[in-house]
């Protein structure tokens, strides 16, 4: 793939300027059948959870095991500056590239799944990803809203949907808010959103439900799940009444900041 001008990229607002052609692609898409093999004969884990949850502190000590591949998405908006300088880098938070080159490669149907996000720009995950997972003999990984979850699960039914719990609510907000300083408001959107993801995620069968309070233990617990196919019923039912637990904390705390 060719390299942008990260400079040029950075420099520039996070305007979708072909806007129109990509809602018109995307409306109908579909993977070729190239991409839609790769992505069947791939293991493929997808982690979600609320923010603070620690999904990301989690896929990370997964990958340092040597057996995945995180996949990172491409995006079509500009890496963030800060003062002038980035504060992202190209192939870490996302691969940063032009409109032409994904819309193209989405006409060539080479994405897994992607999406018109905030009105200002086209992200998703391509098959280049999936491929290097592959030719690695690494499993595919990479966190995900819920709702791209049922996406890549009606054309990769075994696709594996992991939701990752803070152990209780206590623990959660201090998780929340020792990552940044957090207003009454901006706390109350996090948890909204996080309700949302939780009523989702539990009216669905096919998520499980994994408890992240020692980072060994959910390593360890997600590690004989994806790769050894082992489940524990119990520790799972557990997990997913701690999610409907700490959704109705979550409205409680929501009502009493009203």
């Amino acid at each position: 793939m060719e390299q942008p001008d990260l400079t040029a990229i950075a420099s520039s607002m996070p305007v979708l300027h072909r806007r129109a052609e990509f809602e018109s692609v995307l409306e109908g898409y579909r993977m070729s059948e190239q991409a839609l093999k790769t992505l069947r004969r791939t293991p493929f884990i997808l982690v979600v959870g609320a923010s603070g949850g620690g999904r990301n502190t989690l896929i990370e000590h997964l990958v340092q095991t040597g057996n995945y591949h995180y996949v990172v998405s491409d995006t079509t908006r500009p890496l963030r500056v800060r003062n002038g300088v980035p504060i992202e880098q190209n192939g870490v938070q996302y691969f940063f590239r032009r409109e032409d080159e994904v819309l193209e490669d989405l006409k060539q149907g080479k994405f897994v799944e992607a999406q018109l996000i905030h009105n200002q720009q086209v992200s998703g995950i391509s098959v280049r990803e999936i491929e290097k997972a592959f030719n690695s003999r690494k499993l595919a990984i990479t966190d995900i809203e819920v709702q791209g979850c049922a996406t890549l699960e009606r054309v990769k039914p075994d696709v594996i949907s992991i939701f990752v719990l803070p152990p209780s609510f206590e623990v959660w907000m201090e998780r929340l808010k020792s990552r940044v300083k957090l207003s009454d408001a901006e706390v109350k959107n996090r948890l909204e959103t996080a309700i949302d993801n939780f009523n989702a995620a539990l009216q669905d069968d096919r998520f499980i439900f994994i408890v992240n309070d020692k980072i060994e233990d959910a390593v360890r617990t997600v590690d004989e799940i994806a790769r050894l196919g082992k489940h524990r019923q119990m520790v799972e039912q557990q997990a997913h009444d701690l999610a409907a637990h700490l959704r109705d904390e979550a409205q409680e705390y929501i009502k009493s900041l009203e």
